[in-house]
């Protein structure tokens, strides 16, 4: 288990989802770079958020489809 998070360079807080390592995630991570870039939205995956305090406070997406939309909508 890990967390994909999106991070707006210019936003105090990020978007979470709960998912598991492999190669749709990887292809999942991809696909939501190719929607928002790489300039302003950092995409990262974390083992646990207790963690990572500098990404504070975390919004949780239940679905890879809500986490693409909060994300796109940064």
């Amino acid at each position: 288990m890990c967390y994909l998070i999106a991070k707006s360079i210019d936003d105090v807080g990020c978007v979470a989802l709960k998912t598991t390592h492999g190669k749709h995630l990887s292809d999942f991570k991809r696909k939501v770079e190719a929607q928002v870039g790489y300039e302003k939205i950092q995409l990262v995956t974390i083992s646990r958020p207790s963690a990572y305090g500098e990404y504070e406070p975390y919004h949780f997406a239940d679905t890879e489809d809500e986490f693409e939309k909060m994300v796109v909508n940064m």
